[in-house]
């Protein structure tokens, strides 16, 4: 059995068309029906069922191909794993963080720590939490800058600030003026909020949950910059923690005495999976800059 029999026949299940996958791996169609044949031959029992132009698994293939995706990421893993003994100062590191992050805090990380080591390049992703979350399971990031509710099973974490929430007021608001207030007084204003899957609005509900309030919401957005633009506009209030680039917009910050509102931001990866070089650097680099 040969390394790119494995490979042709993960394209294969991948695509479920012969001439699709030849096209895309620069072979000849009759070839790579004959690699798959070959590779058929040799574990003793097929591995698709052909219909017309396309062919799907059958239930052995099925079985096979989870073994096939799992040999070819330890492989590639193992490879990596060389490389960056080889290489400690090069590679890549792949970060997703909140889109509140990303106007100062992300930026500035970024800046203070290739200044150090320029030759470690970044993926870089922005999402909601659980999106965040989402793909740090699944392998497609190192690190994750992000506040969530809960952590997971497969999680590491380490918190390294703590923002305050505050409730939003436009300027001539009946509360604009005050030092704090409790969360209950705005129960009779219309909320400006986000959308279901984001940290902070599940860190919204809870606080509102808390207290009793059954909020009437006029909308659901994604950017905190675009929520108080918003409250600028006098659609509603709401619950969002002062990040950069606010200080600009005619609204009131009010601190909440009862209950008290905040968010955790923390760094996270994932349990048991490898972390190259430079992504424990850039780990090490983030958590020795809040401690």
């Amino acid at each position: 059995m040969e390394w790119n029999q494995l490979e042709y026949f993960k394209l294969v299940a991948q695509l479920q068309h012969i001439t699709h996958a030849a096209e895309q791996l620069s072979i000849s169609q009759p070839a790579l029906s004959r690699s798959i044949a070959k590779l058929e031959e040799e574990l003793g029992f097929p591995l698709f069922e052909r219909r017309g132009k396309h062919i799907v698994l059958n239930r052995y293939g099925v079985i096979f191909l989870q073994y096939v995706e799992r040999s070819i990421q330890e492989i590639d893993a193992g490879k990596q794993v060389i490389h960056d003994l080889i290489h400690p100062d090069y590679g890549s590191v792949s970060l997703s963080f909140l889109h509140s992050l990303g106007s100062n805090l992300v930026p500035s990380l970024l800046s203070k720590f290739r200044s150090k080591f320029p030759n470690i390049q970044f993926k870089l992703y922005q999402n909601a939490t659980t999106l965040l979350l989402d793909q740090l399971e699944a392998g497609e990031v190192d690190l994750c800058l992000c506040s969530p509710v809960t952590t997971k099973d497969y999680m590491e974490w380490e918190p390294l600030f703590t923002e305050e929430l505050f409730v939003v007021v436009p300027f001539g608001h009946r509360l604009a003026e005050r030092k704090s207030i409790e969360l209950k007084e705005i129960a009779h204003d219309p909320i400006v909020t986000f959308k279901k899957d984001y940290g902070l609005r599940i860190l919204t509900d809870h606080f509102f949950k808390e207290v009793n309030l059954k909020p009437f919401i006029t909308f659901e957005g994604e950017e905190i910059l675009t929520v108080a633009g918003l409250v600028e506009a006098k659609l509603g209030v709401a619950l969002i923690p002062h990040v950069f680039g606010l200080d600009k917009t005619n609204v009131s910050f009010l601190p909440v005495s009862k209950p008290q509102c905040q968010r955790v931001i923390g760094i996270a990866w994932t349990k048991e999976r490898y972390l190259s070089p430079a992504a424990q650097r850039f780990k090490n680099f983030v958590i020795q800059s809040f401690s």
